[in-house]
């Protein structure tokens, strides 16, 4: 698990279960992050952060394979390709 702790200086501290590291950030950027937590209703940061990762990925896989979004239907016994009568 992750933590961020954001401190009145633009730094947020980033902690995992056996290392940490430090990530900068403007003071507007950690305002804006602890908005979106309260909207969210997230615990922490760390769930946070992860639930915009998570809403990006989706994003690109959709963007790339999302082509043929509401042009193709779902799949019928009748679009096999073999006889099996």
């Amino acid at each position: 698990m992750v933590r961020l702790l954001c401190t009145s200086m633009p730094l947020c501290f980033v902690q995992e279960m056996t290392e940490s590291t430090t990530v900068k950030v403007s003071k507007e950027t950690a305002r804006k992050l602890a908005a979106l937590q309260r909207s969210l209703q997230t615990a922490s940061m760390d769930e946070t952060i992860e639930i915009l990762v998570k809403r990006h990925r989706s994003e690109v896989i959709e963007s790339a394979f999302g082509a043929d979004r509401g042009r193709i239907g779902s799949f019928r016994e009748e679009d096999r390709g073999e006889d099996r009568s």
